[in-house]
């Protein structure tokens, strides 16, 4: 049995709540958690321009982790989205769009990650839209058969990012009945996750399969992590079992 480390973070394009944008602060945050597995959302991707333009490989190597990106759409000369790192290698990537029509583009990708032991795990980072329907759209494509559901998983998932739901609502409720998910009252002392800075409102979750055991859940609050984003860090440690699938069973 193993115990792995997840970690979603919203790095508003690595722009702090004191204006500046500055991915090494975001990697150090990161480092400070001692994550194996990380989502992230709003990253902005720029090859060719200074190092930390190209945010999630400037992190990714800082870090000294694999990544993969997960375009949303196009940002001045790169592009804009969401990364998955991690300490494990990574199998397989893909990407998904989930844009509302009339809305900011939106997007989830799925990583497959090679923990060792010929086990995986199937890692879904998602960052949906801030309008009621756009969301409720959202949720009824993230649970079908080609996302979440999809017949080639078997190994246990983990489905993390910001939700952009602040109560709950039909996200909530759809991914609840497919997956499990932390009662925040009994883990955290302090629920909420933005804005950083002072806490209003809980849009970062994390849900998981059965066969994950949930052994802490935290909000990770440093005085780094109060002013590198708008968000705060959301950490989850689970232990993995040896040879279960997604329900937990052998």
């Amino acid at each position: 049995m193993g115990r792995i480390r997840v970690v979603t973070y919203n790095t508003h394009k690595c722009r702090g709540i004191d204006g500046r944008t500055r991915p090494l602060r975001i990697a150090e945050v990161l480092r400070e958690t001692s994550a194996a597995i990380i989502a992230l959302q709003e990253v902005v991707s720029r090859p060719g321009a200074a190092p930390q333009d190209d945010q999630p490989q400037f992190i990714a190597e800082a870090l000294r982790m694999h990544y993969v990106l997960g375009a949303v759409r196009p940002f001045r000369d790169g592009v804009y989205g969401n990364a998955v790192l991690s300490s494990f290698p990574i199998r397989m990537m893909r990407n998904y769009d989930l844009s509302f029509i009339g809305r900011e583009e939106r997007g989830c990708m799925r990583a497959d990650i090679d923990i060792g032991g010929n086990q995986v795990l199937h890692v879904f980072n998602v960052h949906l839209g801030t309008a009621h329907e756009e969301r409720r759209h959202q949720a009824r494509r993230l649970i079908t058969d080609e996302l979440v559901n999809s017949v080639d998983i078997s190994a246990p998932r983990i489905v993390m990012g910001d939700f952009n739901e602040w109560l709950p609502g039909l996200v909530t409720r759809l991914l609840s009945v497919h997956l499990e998910s932390p009662d925040l009252r009994k883990h955290l002392e302090r629920t909420r996750t933005y804005p950083g800075l002072l806490p209003l409102m809980h849009l970062d979750h994390i849900y998981h399969d059965p066969a994950l055991g949930l052994e802490k859940f935290l909000v990770h609050r440093s005085r780094r992590a109060l002013i590198a984003s708008d968000h705060l860090p959301l950490v989850a440690d689970f232990r993995v079992p040896e040879g279960q699938n997604k329900n937990g069973s052998k």
